[in-house]
């Protein structure tokens, strides 16, 4: 088993050298006790009390964990808060009321910056205009938005008032809208008009107005005026004008619902790109505790920091990590409405120059990017000010990461190689960059007070340098409290495999393969489902792409299975090349003799094919299901989630000829 990134095909294959974090950086550090891992091991589950004791209770926990009800954990059970109250008001009462909370870079060059009485205010008055339409405490609001700052003002708003959001990436169709919205019984939703997409004006609300249409709820639904004259709107029946709203509600103020910790703070449905959408719910307390402590001692992030996550808040990533946790803390959160090559190239680090940003986060697959359009982007701007990177998403190999340290992090900025899921609600593996050294290549060791484990097909813990299954031993604060649909299926889906029920021991499945080294780093190595059965062999598509991924020029890859004229399986691979590389011929050839060295001819791709750029969501991920239905020629269905929707028929072109790509591989 391997990662998809070219960093060691044999699983007990070294990631690389070890790193150590500057003196400079360790002295300033939040978390840089050089025994915090044998700390929180001898004191669990009381060390998680850390994490606690960033958040504000309106009334006192007694109780750390409650486990009587397995897996269906309850971490401090006994108090009160708000979430809202925590990103906010406390803020507010410690004298950081004119401090910067969100800055917004708009797609047309825009920006606001909303300190935290202005946030406060307009949460405030969203609450109560929330509340004058009928929404009521544990009622579920959908959000449909882009990253534009009423985003996380309609979240904050809806916590507030205890009614949990159910945040729907703007991206999404309007069939996706509308599962998700009655699989969560939503009667509440806030939309916009519209949004920018590389200049052009979209229509959002008529994707929201054809989900309604397909619900049997009826659903109050608020509009936010993002392109005035760019897009007029007209709004119907039981619709109602943001601004408006905000205008009748000036000055109001709602007073924060006080919270069980185990009220459901949102529901997350996964992204939808393969499978069944499942609701993710997760807990007022437990998770707002646990993404304040890594925000804290993994990002390093403090008070006084510009801090930037590049993610969309329509994910997991940007609800902990650009919304609670950042916000929880009190420092500066950077949201982004754009792309990282629109208008140009170094948009991303001309935002970085600009606000002086301390700390970045981003994916790997964006790093890739940045390697592929050339070092001369960031080097046309100041990037000094970074002291701290960080990569989350998907496994990191050792060119990236060093390409990202040197020319983004100006050689010695720690980088933090984060693991973790919708699931688990914030990270779970990682350096401490003030503590632990650092392997180029793996995410590092399991946080404090996190049991992970790789673990053989029986169970059974594996021996360093081998691969097996990843899965957490003990709960964690931020971890899942259920699915939506129901207990069952959360149980079948995430720890009936590795769990022994009569015996209460349980364990969290999370359907990745991984290997730990001697030192206790944890390597990712991919989904355990992700196969292609060749003339039945089962090959791991991480590993073939793996081998692609090591040669010279390529950038990405993704490869899928296609059914030939015979019924049988073979394999396709889609290569994004980087500049100033050889020729189609030369680097396919090379591709192929890659893959026949380090897996065999059995893994001989029956076409490489060659594009400017992979199908990706909006968030970073390579939509391998859409490769695979037009290597097969299928229809395509639904590719609104794609951030770049035309290369698809670029790629269709490319392989539409036969004749010529049987030429190509000869």
């Amino acid at each position: 088993m391997v990662d998809r990134n070219g960093w060691g095909r044999d699983a007990s294959a070294s990631t690389g050298t070890t790193d150590s974090p500057p003196e400079s950086f360790v002295d300033q550090a939040n978390v840089a006790e050089p025994a915090i891992h044998e700390t929180f091991e001898e004191h669990w589950p009381e060390c998680w009390e850390r994490a606690a004791d960033l958040l504000a209770w309106d009334e006192s926990y007694e109780t750390v964990l409650d486990d009587a009800n397995a897996p269906f954990y309850r971490w401090f059970p006994d108090g009160k808060l708000n979430a809202a109250a925590n990103c906010l008001d406390r803020h507010l009462e410690s004298g950081r009321k004119n401090h910067a909370a969100i800055r917004w870079e708009g797609k047309q060059g825009e920006r606001r910056t909303y300190t935290y009485r202005d946030l406060y205010v307009e949460v405030n008055e969203f609450a109560a205009a929330l509340r004058d339409l009928g929404v009521e405490e544990d009622d579920v609001v959908t959000i449909y938005l882009p990253m534009i700052p009423e985003l996380p003002i309609a979240m904050l708003a809806c916590a507030r008032i205890g009614a949990p959001h159910s945040v729907v990436f703007a991206g999404l169709s309007a069939d996706a809208l509308a599962t998700r919205m009655d699989a969560a019984d939503s009667e509440y939703l806030v939309t916009c008009d519209g949004y920018y997409r590389r200049g052009d004006a979209f229509n959002q609300k008529s994707k929201a107005d054809n989900a309604r249409i397909g619900l049997e709820q009826a659903v109050r639904t608020v509009v936010v005026d993002r392109l005035g004259e760019d897009l007029p709107h007209v709004l119907g029946d039981d619709e109602w004008d943001y601004h408006d709203l905000r205008d009748e509600f000036a000055g109001e103020t709602v007073e924060p619902v006080s919270r069980d910790p185990e009220d459901m703070l949102f529901l997350m449905y996964t992204s939808g790109t393969t499978g069944e959408p499942k609701g993710v719910v997760h807990s007022t307390g437990g998770y707002l505790a646990h993404v304040a402590w890594t925000s804290h001692a993994v990002l390093d992030v403090k008070p006084a920091d510009t801090y930037w996550c590049a993610a969309d808040i329509g994910w997991i990533t940007g609800h902990s990590y650009i919304v609670y946790g950042p916000l929880a803390l009190g420092t500066t959160t950077v949201m982004y409405e754009g792309t990282p090559d629109y208008p140009d190239r170094d948009r991303l680090w001309e935002i970085v120059d600009r606000n002086a940003v301390d700390i970045f986060y981003t994916a790997p697959t964006a790093i890739r990017a940045f390697m592929k359009w050339g070092h001369e982007y960031p080097a046309q701007h100041d990037l000094s000010s970074l002291r701290l990177l960080g990569t989350v998403g998907e496994p990191i190999s050792p060119r990236p990461w060093n390409w990202y340290r040197e020319h983004v992090g100006g050689g010695d900025c720690p980088i933090v190689d984060t693991w973790w899921q919708t699931e688990t609600g914030a990270v779970t593996i990682s350096t401490l960059p003030g503590v632990d050294e650092m392997k180029p290549g793996s995410a590092g060791p399991a946080l404090p007070g996190i049991d992970a484990q790789i673990v053989d097909q029986a169970g059974d813990e594996v021996e360093s340098g081998q691969a097996g299954y990843l899965t957490i031993g003990r709960p964690w604060p931020g971890m899942a409290r259920t699915l939506y649909d129901g207990d069952e299926r959360f149980v079948s889906e995430y720890w009936r495999r590795f769990s022994d029920p009569e015996a209460d021991e349980w364990r969290y499945f999370s359907g990745d393969t991984a290997r730990i080294d001697e030192d206790g780093y944890i390597t990712v190595l991919g989904r355990v489902d992700d196969v292609i059965n060749v003339s039945g062999h089962r090959l791991g598509t991480m590993e073939i792409e793996s081998a692609i991924a090591d040669v010279d020029g390529v950038a990405e890859a993704a490869v899928v299975g296609r059914t030939n004229g015979t019924g049988d399986t073979e394999i396709y691979a889609y290569v994004s090349t980087e500049r100033n590389r050889e020729s189609d011929a030369t680097v396919r050839r090379a591709i192929v003799a890659s893959i026949e060295s380090a897996i065999g001819p059995i893994a001989r791709p029956a076409e490489v094919i060659f594009t400017p750029e992979l199908p990706k969501t909006r968030s970073g991920k390579i939509m391998r299901r859409l490769l695979e239905d037009v290597a097969n020629g299928e229809e395509l269905g639904d590719t609104s989630a794609l951030r770049n929707p035309e290369i698809v028929g670029e790629i269709q072109a490319e392989i539409g000829d036969e004749g010529e790509a049987s030429e190509r591989n000869r």
